[in-house]
């Protein structure tokens, strides 16, 4: 039974299946762990990252050896590998966010559970809404590529400091035009009940505005897996173990992040590669390279894509820490 569930014969009770760990994974780490406020530490971040990247490394090597083979598990490590590089930024926002509105260290936690079980659905609907158009539409995996690149250079042209401005989101703006909101967090709480009467609190928004930003996110997360497979399962499971790793790797990586200042640079090289990759494997683009270039047809393997992507990351990583960052001259009033 387990073997028919892995080999993609059941594919819908294959995505029960997964649904089913990830939510008593989430009930168990609300409902056990972390019962009430309480600072994550450094430890406790690491042993979270390596056990979901273990949890996700297993999932991979069942995709091998009973699911649907080799090509679909390389599939998924690059998509994997793709999405916790693109949540970097994501966690460097969400820093901000928080520092932004002087959130207290212990509610960080609370409000990143609730902000990746919003990720969970919402990206759920991002895959399947693409996977329904890709269906109908074919052509609109061009745009995906032509996108990608696009917000390749975008982000390797980018300034390294990056700035919010919480109070010219148009969900902040409406929030606190339309809902009644207290000034107080009253310990972590996200509404209250007051005088027959619910009152949001400050850390309601700040849901909502980590909700706002992973959506942005996911606009180049979701195309980049794409780009790397159409197997929905694939791209669900893998960009889902990827996020629900993020919070565990925000507070391992929130004190630290300046030092892979070059990671940024990495990223927009990976965009770049997948979308080109794209493009490149288009029957049309081929048949005008075909006759420019004489080349009868362009296909990059996917190992060949995963070793790229690899690589691109790490040694950005790498030259991070190679070639630190100088500190800023700060002026002086003579």
């Amino acid at each position: 039974m387990l073997l028919a569930i892995l080999s993609g014969e059941n594919e819908p009770l294959l995505f029960g299946v997964f649904g089913a760990v990830i939510i008593l994974f989430l009930l168990v780490d609300l409902g056990v762990f972390h019962k009430k406020h309480q600072k994550v530490s450094q430890k406790e971040a690491l042993q979270q990252s390596i056990f979901w990247v273990i949890v996700s490394a297993i999932y991979g090597v069942i995709i091998y050896f009973y699911g649907p083979g080799p090509q679909a598990s390389l599939e998924f490590f690059s998509a994997y590998v793709t999405e916790k590089a693109l949540s970097v930024d994501n966690i460097f926002v969400i820093l901000l966010i928080l520092k932004y509105f002087k959130v207290k260290e212990e509610y960080f936690h609370n409000i990143l559970f609730w902000g990746i079980l919003g990720a969970i659905v919402f990206r759920a609907v991002f895959i399947f809404v693409g996977a329904l158009l890709i269906s109908q539409f074919h052509w609109i995996l061009y745009i995906f590529g032509i996108f990608l690149i696009y917000s390749g250079v975008k982000i390797f042209n980018e300034d390294e400091d990056m700035e919010i401005e919480p109070e010219k989101n148009p969900i902040v703006k409406w929030s606190r035009k339309v809902l009644p909101l207290t000034k107080s967090d009253y310990d972590g709480k996200f509404f209250i009940k007051r005088m027959g009467k619910v009152m949001f609190t400050p850390l309601f928004i700040v849901i909502l505005l980590i909700e706002s930003t992973d959506l942005i996110f996911a606009v180049d997360s979701i195309p980049a897996a794409f780009a790397i497979t159409q197997n929905e399962f694939v791209i669900y499971t893998s960009n889902i173990f990827a996020v629900m790793g993020l919070r565990a790797m925000f507070f391992l990586l929130a004190n630290v992040l300046d030092k892979f200042y070059l990671l940024q640079k990495g990223l927009s090289v990976v965009l770049i590669f997948i979308g080109a990759k794209m493009l490149l494997e288009n029957s049309y683009v081929q048949q005008g390279l075909g006759w420019l270039f004489n080349v009868e047809h362009v296909h990059i393997p996917i190992f060949l894509s995963f070793g790229i992507i690899i690589f691109a990351l790490v040694a950005s990583i790498v030259l991070s820490l190679i070639f630190p960052k100088k500190p800023e001259l700060v002026e002086t009033k003579s």
